[in-house]
């Protein structure tokens, strides 16, 4: 089972669609595009992705999948 990194689509349409599309070359990744995630707030502020439940945030797309992968070796699935 693979993590599952989840976007909104209007973060998408702020800027997080880069790190969505690196992300989307990682074979070990499930990378899923929903219309909205309830997380209105956080969407209005900064980048942001849901990686198996919880927000993981960034300044730049660049810095969302960094922050991503960083939560992913302090948070190992198993």
């Amino acid at each position: 089972m693979n993590p599952i990194i989840e976007f909104c689509v209007s973060n998408l349409a702020s800027g997080s669609e880069k790190a969505k599309e690196i992300l989307e070359q990682d074979p070990n990744l499930d990378v899923i595009e929903y219309g909205c995630l309830s997380y209105c707030g956080q969407c209005f502020e900064s980048l942001y992705a849901l990686v198996n439940g919880d927000v993981v945030t960034g300044e730049t797309a660049e810095e969302l999948v960094e922050n991503i992968y960083s939560y992913l070796e302090e948070n190992p699935m198993f």
